[in-house]
């Protein structure tokens, strides 16, 4: 029966695939990048040891998404002609993902609601038909789940904690909330991804990650706010300014001694 259905399943094309890869792995790589501010920079040496630890486990998820990509794509790019060699209009991660640190509790609460949708995202696409993208999914899934414990934990601990920490978590959730929406709004790529059984269905998604964010806003004695439409759509290239800064740090080595080896 099983086999009967796959091969009633429409077949992705190599475009579509590798499009749909880069969005998560672009997404990735950019919070990674993001993290990767705090070292030396962190409230505590515990967490700027755990906000590093985060970014390694990003980067290396985007490592192999990015490698992933570039043999579907079959053009010779490797991850790093992939992370380097893009402008950020060829960028496709989720604009939440590019959004500035802001201070300790803005962070917390960017990682918390991109957290919650990569775990549910990776766990879901450990079952895809497209077997490399599982297996890299199975792996990034359990990293994902300790990065969901350690965010949510900091979101309770400073939403139901002193009066000057509940205002600075409560004032960034209602900044980036109007990002959440472009997590969990299919486009055309999405739903055609789902019709091939690559991707999960962005309805039960957008349900798991809403029942698990709302469970952590509540003990955390934060509201949650209406879903906003958004303008913002960096998963087909259109993207907030705050991406052309990051990759101007991110890039700026090997586009500055293109080649160099040491």
């Amino acid at each position: 029966m099983s086999m009967a259905i796959a091969a009633e399943r429409p077949q992705a094309t190599a475009e579509e695939r590798c499009e749909y890869t880069l969005r998560l792995a672009d997404t990735s790589l950019v919070a990674g990048q993001r993290l990767a501010e705090w070292l030396g920079h962190g409230p505590a040496l515990e967490e700027d040891l755990a906000l590093g630890n985060i970014a390694l486990d990003l980067i290396g998820q985007a490592r192999l998404l990015l490698a992933l990509a570039g043999r579907i794509e079959g053009r010779g790019r490797d991850e790093d002609a992939l992370a380097f060699w893009r402008d950020a209009a060829q960028f496709r991660n989720v604009s939440l993902a590019e959004q500035p640190n802001g201070d300790f509790g803005h962070t917390i609460v960017r990682q918390c609601l991109l957290d919650a949708w990569q775990l549910e995202t990776y766990a879901s696409l450990a079952g895809s038909a497209d077997t490399e993208l599982a297996d890299i999914a199975k792996k990034a899934a359990k990293e994902c789940r300790y990065h969901w414990r350690y965010s949510a934990g900091w979101l309770v601990r400073l939403g139901d904690g002193t009066e000057e920490s509940h205002r600075r978590v409560s004032e960034a959730v209602q900044d980036l909330w109007r990002f959440t929406d472009e997590l969990l709004t299919p486009d055309a790529l999405d739903a055609r991804m789902a019709e091939c059984g690559i991707a999960p269905p962005a309805a039960a998604v957008r349900e798991r990650w809403e029942q698990r964010v709302a469970a952590a806003l509540r003990e955390a004695k934060l509201p949650c706010p209406v879903h906003q439409h958004y303008p913002w759509h960096g998963k087909r290239g259109v993207h907030t300014e705050a991406l052309g800064h990051l990759l101007a740090t991110l890039q700026h080595l090997p586009r500055a001694h293109p080649g160099v080896s040491w």
